[in-house]
């Protein structure tokens, strides 16, 4: 399954950038983490590979985060793998004539197991959930310039 999503922020890539490479910020923009830990690599740099737990509706979900591509402030990719599924992300920035940034994602999901089933009924679900998060960030990083 594939597909892009897209969200205007009313701030410079600068600035976007600096909120959005701070793992200590994911926890203001990603309600239900409850853990982000490093598990190999130089933190933050292509290689690097952590372990990110979620509040899930029974118990906890658990992906490991791979960072693939790491060309800030342009893009920063990576793959994020999970029980039965595995989501390769590319994140792209771009700002625009008036200070805006625009962040583009393209999303490819590979599904194992159960989840391979029921994939093609749920690919509406999963572009709504990543547009969900991304406006949740897009409102964390407007909201911390007025502070």
């Amino acid at each position: 399954m594939k597909y892009s999503t897209q969200v205007s922020i009313q701030l410079s890539r600068e600035k976007v950038i600096e909120l959005f490479d701070s793992t200590e910020n994911l926890y203001k923009w990603q309600p239900g983490l409850l853990r982000f830990e490093h598990l190999s690599g130089e933190p933050g740099k292509a290689g690097a590979k952590s372990r990110m737990v979620y509040e899930a509706r029974k118990g906890e979900l658990e992906m490991v985060e791979t960072i693939t591509q790491r060309n800030l402030p342009d893009e920063f990719h990576g793959t994020y793998e999970a029980r039965g599924v595995f989501n390769q992300v590319s994140n792209f920035f771009t700002e625009e004539k008036d200070g805006t940034t625009v962040w583009r994602t393209e999303n490819v999901f590979r599904f194992k197991g159960m989840m391979a089933l029921m994939a093609p009924f749920m690919k509406k679900a999963f572009t709504h959930n990543t547009l969900l998060t991304m406006e949740r960030f897009k409102v964390f990083a407007e909201s911390s310039e007025k502070k």
